[in-house]
């Protein structure tokens, strides 16, 4: 649809920008479902935009090559009818090899793993138990996550 959405996201940053004081190392983007998958194509298309990424319940593998190494958290429940748990592991199994990740992860929060990254670009996996679902305690999880990464 003519990026419309893609659009709307430059307009946005632009009005934010000329009116409020941003800061530019500190903008992130989030979503849920529809809103995961685009986040996924802001990081492909407006990744330098950002300091780090944390879809939930979304896959883009058309996108895995035009990803590059930045922090990110993915967000899945284990029992999603909707984004198939195999496509998202798949996903996020990508974006752990784009980010050098390590393959073992210690402890972050409940539900939560953080994988090191030899770049910088650390990936934390919150795999909870429900279903299609953003479930409310991952928003400390994603805060937490944001306040440690900053644009570099």
């Amino acid at each position: 649809m003519n990026d419309r959405d893609l659009k709307f996201f430059d307009s946005m940053l632009t009005k934010f920008e000329t009116d409020y004081k941003v800061d530019k190392k500190r903008i992130y983007a989030t979503g849920h479902s529809n809103g995961g998958s685009f986040t996924y194509i802001l990081w492909a298309v407006r990744g330098n935009v950002f300091a780090a990424f944390a879809p939930s319940s979304a896959a883009a593998l058309k996108l895995i090559g035009q990803l590059k190494p930045k922090p990110a958290l993915h967000i899945i429940g284990d029992t999603d009818p909707l984004v198939k748990p195999a496509w998202q592991k798949l996903m996020y199994n990508n974006v752990m090899r784009i980010n050098n990740c390590s393959k073992t992860g210690e402890a972050y929060a409940k539900y939560a793993t953080l994988y090191p990254s030899t770049s910088g670009t650390p990936f934390v996996l919150y795999e909870h138990p429900g279903g299609h679902v953003y479930p409310q305690e991952a928003n400390e999880v994603v805060i937490r996550f944001f306040k440690s990464c900053t644009q570099k």
